[in-house]
């Protein structure tokens, strides 16, 4: 019998000052049986970052065809293609060639080995901006998890802080690599 994904709701409400982007989403969140809760946060977080009327997160956890999350526009082409995790550079050139932009949120104790082999290969890819969650981040993110979350993301002057009813964590996130074009944040 296969398990079933765990379903978690979070109203994320977004003020980031940067983009003068400010608004309340009611989010439902599929965890898949393999993912963590760091994993699903770390989502949430990319989700909050980039929070646009378009975004969406893409289909299953485990389909290597599709992005964590998307901006797809009315047309059906794909603007912002984000993963979150670490991919293989293969699927970002791939993307890269798919989408007007690429971006990637790694965390976890492999990133800084994942970026040792993958950048090479992904310092060639203009579409492509790289982001670096260190684990501290993102497990104090994953320590946000429950299955109903009210939350607050705020982004002022690049400073991030992500927060529930008790609890502020202070994101840090290191840019790997920027891109070349607008969409890159």
């Amino acid at each position: 019998m296969a398990l079933k994904s765990t379903v978690f709701k979070a109203e994320l409400q977004v003020s980031d000052l940067d983009r003068h982007y400010y608004a309340t989403h009611s989010l439902t969140l599929a965890r898949h049986p393999s993912e963590t809760d760091e994993r699903m946060m770390a989502r949430l977080l990319a989700y909050a970052l980039n929070a646009d009327e378009m975004l969406a997160f893409a289909g299953d956890v485990s389909a290597q065809d599709e992005p964590s999350l998307w901006i797809k526009d009315l047309t059906g082409a794909i603007r912002l293609w984000i993963e979150v995790g670490l991919p293989e550079p293969k699927l970002l050139r791939k993307a890269a060639g798919r989408s007007d932009a690429v971006m990637v949120y790694a965390y976890g104790r492999g990133a800084d080995l994942w970026w040792a082999d993958a950048a090479s290969t992904c310092t060639q890819i203009d579409r492509l901006a790289v982001w670096k969650l260190p684990q501290q981040t993102s497990l104090a993110l994953a320590a946000l998890a429950k299955r109903s979350m009210q939350l607050q993301c705020l982004v002022q002057e690049g400073d991030i802080t992500f927060s529930d009813e008790s609890t502020t964590v202070t994101i840090e996130r290191v840019q790997l690599k920027a891109a070349t074009n607008r969409m890159g944040r």
